[in-house]
């Protein structure tokens, strides 16, 4: 689906090249979701107790992805019976021990390992595919990066960049469209629903984005040229947008983010953006909705709900270019 002004045209993604202009830059997250699903067993004086499962999300005290860490914040589950001490077993690969018990579940951990981090992740943890997805296959795990992966960190993918492949973005390259990439650490920011009666209550958790100086210079130049900057999902957005309301341009470098966006926010970076379907009561809807407009956005799903769009991770895209109210001051 395609959402320009008042027009709503229905397309293929293969289309997306005829949605593009020469001289647009479209920035894609190059992030890699890891192997971060781990299962293991409580470990008792008396031998093994019941399963334990941890999603790691980031290291103890930072946001960016660090192989070398040892000690890192995870969810846990059963979470109300993991206390302070308490320990879990990965069979012959190792052990993990809480050391503290932290809100939402999540628990910060020790890991005392026998063979190197990689090499654990690899052989103990699991690609974290969402719940819905019940059949937990190798296809299942392929589809789950985008062609363009690289840099490991996320829980989650890009799921809006699924949809790419690599013929495709050869044909908007042909067509004058800059491709630069980014990389934003998909983490609990991106999928925690909203519970809160108000969106001033919730709390969007930290991720970690970085942009290279040729990047940061790409998007500057197309800014100041008055060209369309593209953003490949909403954690696209979320990293420029983010970025710029600290420095007021986009500046490179490792950085952190715990921007919410929500309807009444202004733009200062994208022009246009490609996302999926998102459901109620997620942060993801709430900045789609800030970025083209509250009722276009709800016309548009009542059309594509009626016409059998899919959504979640692998479902159906939209492009949509921001409302013309929306544009930067």
């Amino acid at each position: 689906m395609a959402i320009e002004g008042a027009v709503t045209a229905h397309m293929h993604f293969h289309d997306l090249p005829a949605l593009l202009r020469d001289g647009d830059v479209l920035v894609l997250n190059e992030t890699r979701v890891i192997a971060a699903r781990l299962r293991g067993r409580r470990l008792r004086d008396e031998g093994e107790g019941g399963a334990v499962e941890l999603l790691l999300l980031h290291p103890a005290g930072s946001t960016h992805y660090d192989p070398g860490s040892l000690q890192w914040v995870a969810l846990a589950r059963p979470a109300k019976r993991l206390r302070r001490g308490d320990r879990i077993g990965f069979g012959e690969l190792g052990e993990a021990t809480i050391l503290r018990e932290l809100d939402e579940g999540m628990r910060e951990i020790s890991l005392s390992l026998r063979v190197g981090f990689e090499e654990f992740l690899e052989r103990a943890g699991v690609t974290p595919l969402p719940p819905y997805i019940h059949k937990d296959s190798i296809e299942a795990r392929t589809r789950y990066q985008t062609v363009f992966a690289r840099v490991p960190g996320s829980v989650a993918a890009p799921t809006a960049s699924l949809h790419f492949t690599d013929a495709l973005l050869a044909e908007i390259a042909s067509r004058g469209v800059e491709i630069v990439r980014l990389s934003l650490t998909i983490g609990l920011g991106t999928f925690r629903p909203v519970t809160a009666d108000s969106i001033a209550e919730h709390v969007m958790h930290e991720e970690a984005y970085a942009i290279e100086p040729s990047v940061a210079q790409a998007i500057e130049r197309a800014r100041a040229q008055g060209r369309r900057i593209v953003a490949a999902g909403t954690t696209v957005v979320r990293a420029l947008e983010g970025n710029a309301s600290v420095y007021g341009r986009i500046e490179p470098g490792e950085h952190a983010t715990s921007l919410f966006i929500t309807p009444g926010f202004r733009f200062a970076v994208v022009d246009a953006m490609i996302t999926n379907f998102h459901l109620p009561r997620s942060t993801l809807l709430m900045l789609v909705c800030a970025f083209a407009g509250r009722e276009r956005i709800l016309r548009a799903y009542a059309e594509a709900i009626s016409m059998q769009y899919r959504f979640y991770s692998f479902g159906d895209a939209t492009f949509v270019a921001r409302d013309d109210a929306l544009r930067r001051g």
